[in-house]
C-alpha cells in the first residue's frame, strides 16, 4: 500500500481485519472494548475506523462519539513513530473536518519520546493480554520516568478532559488532566495484570508489582478444586453461549464468575438447562452496573435471599433465567494468599448450604476447573442423595428439605442415602409445620415428575404423607373385591403410572390428581359379607368428597378441585356398560355427565384396569374401544340431525306446491344431507337443487 500521511485508508468497524503485522488482531480487541466502554457511559452514535498509514507497519484506532455538534475524537496509536511522523499525524487530525477534540493514546508497541510524554504530562497505553483463553484489555497510565500505571477500562470514567483513569486527577484549574500525587496514586490501586518481564525493566516501559493470573473468585476455591478430568471439559463446553456472553460482560470489569448448583449438575449430565445460576466476587449495585442494558426484567432480591440479582435474557437459543449471586471480594488491603483463604472459606460456606451434595458443586469459567468439597461428584456418579451438613442438621434448619428430598427422587430417580432416610423417618412429623403453601408447591412438583410414585412411595415410607396427604398410606392395607391380586395402595399408584403413560401433550395435574385419588373412599366403605366378600359401595362418591376436601386443604384452584371431584365420580360408570348393554340414551348420558372430561375420563378408565390377567385385559378394552366407538357414531349422528337445511318447510312447501306430508318429511331430510355434504347455500341454490331432485323423482 502507498499513500501519505495525509491520506489514511479506513477500514469501517466490523469488517474483516487484515493481516498488518501480530496485533492486527489487538487492534480489533481493543476497539470493541472502547466501544462498549463508551457505550456503557452514555455515549450515542458510537462509529469507529481502523487507519493504515503509508508510514506505519501497522494502523491506528479512531473512534468517534457523542452528538451532533459536539462530535469526539479517540484516537489510539498502535505503533512507534517518529517524531515528525506523530507531528504529521497530530496536524491530520486538528484538521480534520469539524476539528473534534482528540483524546489520544498509545498501544503497546508505542515507544513514546519524552517529549510525547511531557507534552500533557503523562500518557495513555492499551495492551490486550490472554488470560484464560481470552485476550482482555487494559489501560496503563505512564508517567514522565515511564511507570505504569495499569487498570482495566471499568474503573475508568470519562469526562471533557478526557478518559479519566484511578492514577489521574483533575488540575485544580480545571483545565487540564494530571498525574496524582504519590500518596493518591497509591489510593488508586491499580490492577496489574502480569509480572514485568526483564526486557521491560531494562527498557524502563514500566513497574508494577506481580499480580494474580486469575479473577479472585475463580482462585477463591483452588485448595477445594479436583483435577480436571474429561467429564468436567465437556460441561464447560456444552454451556449456552449466554454463559460467554455473561462472562466477558463480568472479566471486562475485572471479577469473576462461577457456575453454580444445579446448573453443574445439569452441565455434567450433558443438559445444561435454560435456568442459570451463578456466584460473583463483587457486590450487588457492580452487577446491576455490569447487566445494565443486557438483561431483560433485572430483580434485585431484598427478603428471602438478599445479595441476589436475577434476569431472563433472550437469545436465538431461547430464553434463559440467570440468578447471580454476590459474594462480595474482601479489602484490596489483604495480601492475595489472605483474600484466596477468604474467599475459599466464602465459597465453601455457600456451597454447604445447597440442599443435596451434587448441587454443592461449582464450575470456573475462566479456568475449566470444579470445586467439589463435598464430593457431589461422586454422589451423581451413584445417583444417591446427600446433604452437605449432617442430614439432622440440614433438616432442622429447612423442614421443607424432606419434601425437596421426595421431589427430587421423583424427577431425577436418585435414592437419598441411609443417613438422610432416618433423619427423615425420626422427624417426619415435623413438616407439619411447613406452611401450606409450599406443601402444595412440593406435591405440585412430585406430581408433575417423570415418575412420581417412585417420589409418593417414599413420601409413604418417610412417614411424611401421614402429615400431609393421609388418604394415601390408609390404602396399604385394603383389598377390593375386583382387585384381588393386589392392595388398593399398590393399584392406585400402578393406575397412575398408566395414566402418565397415555399422556399426549404433557404432564396433566388434573389427571394425575383423578388417579391418585380415585380410590380413597375404599377404607370407608369397606364391607365384608358373610361369605367374607369384600365390598366398597360407592365409594366413587365417598371419595369424591375427601377429594374435594383434600385439595381445598391443600389450597388448590377451584376449577382443579372440581374436575377431579368429577373424575372420581365417574370412574366406575363404565362398568355398568360390562354388565348391561347401554341402550344409546345411556350412552349419551355419560357423555353428557362427563362434559369437557370425556377425554381424561377415557383414559381415567383404562388406566384402572390393572389386572394381570390377560384375557380379562383384552376384554375390557375391547369394550371400552367399543364404547368409544359407539359415542363416536352418535356424535356425528346428533351433528346430522343438528343441522338444518337451506329451506324451511313453508318455503318446501311453497316451491314444491305440496301439502304437509310425507312428501315434505322426504324433501326436508334431502335438503338437509346435502347441507351436510356441500355445506351452506344461498335461497336461489337450494331452490334449483330442490326442483332438480323433484324432477329426478318424477321420471
Amino acid at each position: 500500500m502507498t499513500g501519505n500521511p495525509t491520506s489514511p485508508t479506513v477500514r469501517p468497524y466490523g469488517a474483516a481485519a487484515p493481516p498488518w503485522g501480530r496485533t492486527a488482531r489487538d487492534h480489533l480487541y481493543i476497539g470493541e472494548a472502547l466501544v462498549r466502554w463508551l457505550r456503557g457511559r452514555g455515549q450515542g452514535k458510537v462509529t469507529v475506523a481502523y487507519v493504515r498509514q503509508a508510514h506505519a507497519r501497522s494502523d491506528s484506532i479512531e473512534i468517534r462519539f457523542g452528538p451532533k455538534g459536539r462530535r469526539r475524537l479517540l484516537h489510539v496509536q498502535m505503533v512507534r513513530r517518529s517524531f515528525s511522523e506523530w507531528k504529521d499525524d497530530r496536524r491530520r487530525l486538528e484538521a480534520a473536518p469539524g476539528k473534534s477534540p482528540t483524546i489520544r493514546a498509545y498501544g503497546p508497541e508505542s515507544e513514546l519520546s519524552a517529549y510525547e510524554v511531557r507534552a500533557t504530562g503523562h500518557a495513555l497505553r492499551f495492551r490486550c493480554e490472554t488470560r484464560d483463553g481470552t485476550r482482555e484489555v487494559s489501560i496503563g497510565t505512564q508517567s514522565p520516568d515511564h511507570t505504569v500505571q495499569w487498570t482495566i477500562l471499568e474503573r475508568c470514567r470519562l469526562s471533557d478532559l478526557g478518559i479519566v483513569t484511578p492514577s489521574l486527577e483533575v488540575a485544580p484549574e480545571g483545565d487540564v488532566l494530571r498525574l496524582k500525587t504519590a500518596e493518591g496514586a497509591a489510593t488508586s490501586a491499580p490492577q496489574p495484570r502480569r509480572q514485568a518481564t526483564e526486557q521491560d525493566k531494562v527498557r524502563g516501559r514500566e513497574k508494577q508489582p506481580p499480580a494474580t493470573n486469575s479473577p479472585p473468585h475463580e482462585t477463591a476455591g483452588a485448595a477445594l478444586q479436583e483435577p480436571v478430568d474429561p467429564r468436567v471439559a465437556a460441561a464447560r463446553a456444552g454451556l449456552p453461549p449466554v454463559v460467554d456472553d455473561l462472562l466477558h460482560r463480568f472479566t471486562a470489569a475485572g471479577f469473576g464468575l462461577t457456575l453454580v448448583g444445579a446448573s453443574v449438575r445439569q452441565a455434567l449430565q450433558g443438559s445444561a438447562g435454560h435456568e442459570l445460576d451463578f456466584v460473583t466476587d463483587s457486590d450487588v449495585q457492580q452487577i446491576r452496573q455490569i447487566i445494565h442494558g443486557w438483561g431483560d426484567e433485572v430483580r434485585v432480591h431484598r427478603e428471602d435471599t438478599p445479595g441476589v440479582v436475577s434476569l431472563r435474557k433472550q437469545l436465538d437459543t431461547g430464553s434463559y433465567n440467570l440468578r447471580i449471586s454476590a459474594i462480595p471480594a474482601p479489602s484490596r488491603d489483604r495480601s492475595p494468599r489472605s483474600r484466596r483463604a477468604v474467599h475459599e472459606k466464602a465459597l465453601e460456606a455457600y456451597l454447604r448450604r445447597r440442599d443435596f451434595t451434587i448441587d454443592a458443586m461449582a464450575l470456573g469459567l475462566s479456568h475449566v476447573t470444579l470445586t467439589d468439597p463435598f464430593g457431589g461428584l461422586r454422589d451423581l456418579e451413584r445417583r444417591v442423595l446427600r446433604t452437605p451438613r449432617a442430614p439432622t442438621a440440614s433438616i432442622v434448619n429447612d423442614l421443607p428439605l424432606m419434601l425437596r428430598v421426595v421431589r427430587c427422587a421423583a424427577r431425577l430417580g436418585f435414592e437419598p442415602v441411609s443417613e438422610l432416610r432416618g433423619a427423615m423417618l425420626t422427624m417426619s412429623r415435623r413438616v407439619s409445620g411447613v406452611p401450606v403453601e409450599r406443601v402444595r408447591e412440593e406435591l405440585t412438583a412430585i406430581m408433575l415428575a417423570t415418575r412420581p410414585s417412585t417420589g409418593l412411595r417414599l413420601l409413604v415410607d418417610m412417614g411424611l404423607a401421614e402429615q400431609v396427604l393421609p388418604e394415601l398410606p390408609a390404602l396399604r392395607f385394603e383389598s377390593a373385591g375386583h382387585h384381588r391380586h393386589k392392595d388398593i395402595y399398590e393399584h392406585t399408584l400402578k393406575v397412575l403410572d398408566q395414566v402418565i403413560a397415555l399422556e399426549t401433550e404433557g404432564p396433566d395435574l388434573t389427571l394425575r390428581w383423578a388417579a391418585l385419588l380415585h380410590d380413597i373412599g375404599t377404607p370407608r366403605t369397606r364391607r365384608t359379607g358373610r361369605n367374607g366378600q369384600v365390598s366398597f359401595h360407592h365409594h366413587e362418591v365417598v371419595g369424591a368428597k375427601m377429594a374435594r376436601k383434600r385439595l381445598r386443604a391443600l389450597g388448590y384452584p377451584e376449577q382443579l378441585i372440581a374436575d377431579v371431584v368429577r373424575l372420581v365420580e365417574l370412574h366406575l360408570r363404565f362398568h355398568g356398560y360390562l354388565d348391561e348393554k347401554w341402550t344409546d340414551l345411556a350412552v349419551r348420558r355419560y357423555v353428557r355427565d362427563a362434559g369437557p372430561l370425556l377425554d381424561r375420563l377415557h383414559r381415567l378408565t383404562r388406566a384402572d384396569c390393572t389386572t394381570r390377567d390377560r384375557r380379562k385385559a383384552h376384554a375390557l378394552a375391547r369394550a371400552y374401544d367399543s364404547l368409544e366407538e359407539r359415542i363416536q357414531c352418535l356424535a356425528v349422528e346428533d351433528e346430522r340431525q343438528a343441522a338444518r337445511p337451506d329451506l324451511n318447510g313453508y318455503q318446501i312447501m311453497e316451491i314444491l306446491d305440496i301439502r304437509p306430508g310425507a312428501e315434505l318429511g322426504r324433501a326436508y331430510e334431502y335438503l338437509r344431507d346435502l347441507r351436510i355434504e356441500k355445506g351452506p347455500m344461498n335461497f336461489e341454490t337450494a331452490r334449483d337443487a330442490l326442483l332438480e331432485w323433484r324432477a329426478r323423482r318424477d321420471r
